[in-house]
């Protein structure tokens, strides 16, 4: 395995847990009004969280040095690459549930939140395991071979959010009211407290990004064991999701072989992690930052050329009247969140 191991002192955790934190914080700040979120500040946001990702890799440089960096910044570009994927899915549980535009970014705050906590469990776990198991290689790579493959095969079928196991779970659990109520998560009807849609919503984009979590914490632990290295790349990739879906919302569409590019990734990384265990060993950094650049590279000016002259608007929804099939398991159309704050949508919870 890659071990890469290098003193990662106490300070430097926290610093970067405190930067995260403080980020995070500015975000919020910044969109407390809920405003709707254009394309422009949308890659604002986005050319910013890029930025700060892509210049953790010079602060690792000048540090620990170019095989470090490298390293660093392979895990965070195929992180960023699969972060992408739940980009669909967002779309497609924002267009189920009818979310106002205005609500999203809200949910996808909190949403990263979740994601982020569950990301750094998965990493100290995934990481003792291999270190202590190496047959666990084995069985992380053929994960994410088999991930691959069901991801380039299953792209037409329907996913329905509301028939997650976790969010029926909570919808049998805690009282909920099957309206928007604002930008609110809880209200209190009749003296309880009761969860509103929006948090319906929130559980379905946590649950459904547990499974995204498992697959891209599996793939960077392909190109390194180091803890550090895999929680910061997925870290900063994970920061920037809100601001990519604000970016690529009126572009999903046109995005249709991109789920190729992303399963060659996932099933690169699977055969990356076997060899790490087998007398060919770890494959070169460079070699790994080259696939990832040009099966990302590929993918997608394959799907823009093959899309030219398509407007990029949303689809119609699940169920449209002209008869148009549902949004796909991980390439959903844009929400098309058009109905009033407090009117719930047609078979909502």
């Amino acid at each position: 395995m890659n071990e890469m191991s290098f003193a990662v002192p106490l300070w430097m955790w926290a610093a970067v847990t405190v930067g995260i934190g403080v980020m995070l914080a500015v975000d919020l700040v910044a969109h407390r009004d809920n405003h709707v979120i254009g394309f422009r500040e949308a890659a604002l946001w986005s050319t910013l969280w890029i930025a700060v990702g892509l210049g953790f890799g010079l602060v690792l440089w000048a540090w620990q040095g170019g095989e470090v960096s490298s390293t660093y910044y392979a895990g965070y570009l195929i992180e960023k690459a699969l972060s992408i994927d739940n980009v669909f899915v967002f779309a497609l549980v924002f267009s189920f549930f009818a979310v106002p535009d205005a609500y999203q970014h809200k949910v996808l705050f909190w949403g990263v939140i979740g994601a982020l906590a569950a990301r750094l469990v998965f990493i100290f776990i995934g990481a003792e395991l291999l270190r202590v198991f190496f047959w666990t290689a084995y069985l992380f790579g053929a994960f994410l071979i088999w991930t691959g493959w069901k991801m380039a095969v299953s792209k037409d079928e329907e996913v329905h959010p509301d028939r997650n196991p976790v969010v029926r779970l909570v919808r049998k659990l805690v009282p909920t009211d099957a309206r928007f109520h604002g930008d609110r998560f809880f209200i209190r009807v009749s003296g309880r407290r009761a969860a509103t849609l929006l948090f319906v919503v929130l559980v379905a984009i946590e649950a459904t990004d547990l499974v995204f979590a498992v697959d891209s914490v599996a793939a960077v632990l392909a190109i390194t064991t180091n803890t550090f290295l895999v929680w910061t790349a997925n870290a900063f990739a994970v920061l920037g999701l809100r601001s990519l879906y604000f970016c690529l919302a009126g572009l999903l569409r046109r995005f249709r072989y991109l789920h190729y590019g992303l399963a060659v990734l996932l099933a690169f990384a699977g055969v990356k992690l076997i060899l790490s265990e087998t007398p060919v060993g770890k494959l070169p950094i460079p070699l790994t930052l080259g696939v990832i650049a040009v099966t990302i590279t590929v993918s997608i000016v394959w799907s823009l050329i093959a899309t030219r002259g398509h407007n990029g608007g949303p689809p119609h929804p699940a169920g449209a009247p002209d008869g148009t099939a549902g949004p796909a398991s991980a390439r959903p159309g844009v929400p098309a969140a058009s109905r009033h704050p407090e009117e719930p949508p047609s078979g909502a919870p």
